[in-house]
Parts: C-alpha cells; sequence; structure tokens
C-alpha cells in the first residue's frame, strides 16, 4: 500500500477524533444534553471500530516533526484564536471533522484502501455531523436568552390595556425592573400589530429586555422578536423550530406534568404553568394550582414561568414554590402607576428569593 495516502488518511482521522471529542464535551458538560452528546459520542466510537484495522499502519506512517503544515497550522491557530466566540469555536471544529471526515472518504475509494475503509461509512457520518451542527449551534445561540428568564415576565394584553399606549406603557414597565415582555393580542389584526411589534422589538433591543410574541409565528418572523410563546393546540413545536431561525427561543403552556414532559422532549426552551390561580384575564384558563407547578419543577430541567392570577399577595407563595421566572398582567396594566407596580412586584419577587436562599445556606449548614 503506497505511504502517502495513509499519512494523509491518518491526519484527517486525528483531526477528526479531536474535533468531534470537543464537540461531544461541548453537548455533556455545557449544554447538559443527554442526546446530542451521545450521539458525538457513538460516532467518535464507530468511526474509530471502523479505522481499528488499519491503526498500525498508520502509526507507522505518522512522521509529525517533519510535517511541513505544523508551523503553519500554528499561526493560522493563533491568529484566529482572539476573534472567536463559543459558537465560532463550536463552527471551527465541526468544520475540521467534515472537512476530514470528506478527505477519508475521499481517500477510501482507492483500491489500495477501499478494501479496509468503506466510503460510505465516512459520507454517512458528514451528513450526520451536519445536522448535529446545527443543533449545537442553535441550543448554544439560545443559552443567553435562557438564562435572562428569570424575574418578572410581563404580558402586554392589548385588551387589559384598553386602548392605552402600548409603546409608554412597555417603557414604564422595562423602567420599573421587568426584562420580559411578551406582546398579545387575541383579538386585533395582524396588520395592526405589526407596526406596534416592531416598536416594541426596538425598545426591547435599545433596554436590554427579551421580547416575546404570543402565538403568532408570522408576526414574531416579521419583527425577529427574540422568540415566541405557543398555547396547547398551536402548531407543533418542529414545525416551528423548522420556520424560526435558530437562536429564537420558544416557550409553550401547559396544565399537567406529561403536558411539561412532551414539551420539554420536542425541545421548548421554557415551560409556562398555569393558571395557578383563577384569573380576568383568561376567564376560560385551568386553574392548576401551586401545586402543580412545584410537580411539574420536579419533573423537568427547563425554566419555569408561572402564569395566571399572580399578584402582590401571592407572588411570594409562587416563588416559594420554584419558578424562576412569574408572568402577569392585570396585576400590572390593572394599576395606575404601572412602573411602581412592576418595581413593587420585582422587589418582592428579590426580597423572597434571598430569603429562600438563606433558609437553604442554613439547612446545608446544619
Amino acid at each position: 500500500m503506497p505511504l502517502q495516502p495513509l499519512r494523509i488518511v491518518d491526519a484527517n482521522l486525528n483531526r477528526l477524533g479531536e474535533g468531534l471529542r470537543f464537540l461531544e464535551d461541548i453537548a455533556r458538560f455545557l449544554l447538559n444534553d443527554v442526546t446530542l452528546s451521545q450521539q458525538l459520542r457513538a460516532m467518535r466510537h464507530n468511526l474509530a471500530e471502523e479505522t481499528k484495522p488499519l491503526a498500525i499502519k498508520l502509526l507507522s506512517q505518522r512522521n509529525s516533526e517533519h510535517d511541513v503544515g505544523a508551523y503553519m497550522d500554528i499561526i493560522a491557530s493563533g491568529a484566529k484564536q482572539s476573534q472567536q466566540n463559543l459558537s465560532g469555536v463550536i463552527t471551527a471544529n465541526a468544520k475540521r471533522a467534515e472537512e476530514s471526515l470528506r478527505v477519508v472518504e475521499e481517500l477510501a475509494k482507492l483500491p489500495e484502501i477501499s478494501s479496509t475503509l468503506d466510503s460510505v461509512k465516512f459520507e454517512q457520518a458528514r451528513f450526520t455531523l451536519y445536522t448535529l451542527e446545527r443543533e449545537l449551534i442553535s441550543k448554544v445561540s439560545r443559552q443567553d436568552k435562557i438564562k435572562r428568564l428569570s424575574g418578572l415576565y410581563v404580558i402586554l394584553d392589548r385588551q387589559v390595556l384598553a386602548g392605552r399606549d402600548e409603546l409608554d406603557t412597555a417603557s414604564q414597565i422595562i423602567r420599573g425592573g421587568a426584562k420580559i415582555i411578551q406582546l398579545r393580542d387575541k383579538q386585533g389584526s395582524k396588520g395592526e400589530l405589526l407596526p406596534i411589534a416592531q416598536q416594541l422589538k426596538d425598545l426591547c433591543a435599545e433596554s436590554g429586555a427579551l421580547f416575546i410574541i404570543n402565538d403568532y409565528l408570522d408576526l414574531a418572523l416579521a419583527v425577529d422578536a427574540d422568540g415566541l410563546h405557543i398555547g396547547q393546540g398551536e402548531l407543533p413545536l418542529p414545525i416551528i423550530r423548522r420556520e424560526l431561525p435558530i437562536d429564537k427561543i420558544v416557550g409553550c403552556s401547559i396544565t399537567t406534568v406529561s403536558q411539561a414532559i412532551k414539551a420539554q422532549d420536542e425541545g421548548v426552551d421554557y415551560i409556562s404553568v398555569g393558571s395557578i390561580f383563577p384569573t380576568t384575564t383568561k376567564k376560560e384558563a385551568t386553574v392548576v394550582g401551586v401545586d402543580m407547578l412545584k410537580k411539574v419543577k420536579q419533573a423537568v430541567s427547563s425554566p419555569i414561568v408561572a402564569i395566571g392570577g399572580i399578584n402582590e399577595d401571592s407572588i411570594g407563595q409562587v416563588t416559594a414554590a420554584g419558578a424562576d421566572s412569574i408572568a402577569v398582567s392585570s396585576a400590572v396594566l390593572g394599576k395606575a402607576d404601572v412602573m411602581g407596580a412592576v418595581h413593587q412586584l420585582t422587589a418582592k419577587m428579590e426580597l423572597n428569593r434571598k430569603v429562600l436562599s438563606t433558609k437553604f445556606e442554613r439547612k446545608i449548614k446544619r
């Protein structure tokens, strides 16, 4: 067997293994994604098994100290290092592995190598990796938004607003301390909603707040919202994921533990549990109580948003039950002083969390 092709195969298998191991560790330790990490590990192990018959020959032809390209690789790596964020590093390693798969795939077609390596397996692995790369980048790019799902989540319901200015109200909400705003309108036309949604998106972007659209996928796409919130019976999540840019988050309303588990399995970014208490905003809503919030919190790892009838008197109870964020509408929009109402609710949430944290620390010390 000619020696030079083996040197090329060896170099590319090394790059492939290194790239796959990096991607696997991102999925495992950063994203805590069991499925992705298992898929990447299986690919790495399967390809290692495929190339095992050539192991001794490949090592025999390795000559790293005389590789004329090694020095150039070090210079190129140093030049790029300061310019990359995490997504860039993931992409670089995925491309490295994909290019290596293609090189080995082509060399495996040579008569002297085809009897040992199956070119088709490397081709299949390459196409699988294209999909896994997209999944990794999608999840990593949403991490920042998911981490911001805490504190007060205000639903800007235009029916509750009853004609008041949406932009001015949203500005008061943000100044009061809320970092998440959802636009909801079950009655108005989308043509009427579009300019309002665009103004709210711009305001939230300038203020560092998340802007979520309720139900309307097309409207979320039109204004480049940070995310979309859906209820039961809306478009299936796989279809929504296919249509939304990969960095957009999706939340889902649930009333049962089984719905929460299903939503998480389908890849939702956060789960809204409610209605916790009776609410005037959605009179037909099913009231599930605080106990359901606790059960969902135990059943899933996704961030939990509690919603429905929550006010200043009950927000402490809901915080203690484990909600990561608390969604309100009339508790804020029903007040003459919107900014003051948001500030009071936010302050009470923070105080309750500090009390809970102190109790937890004391319990551990015992």
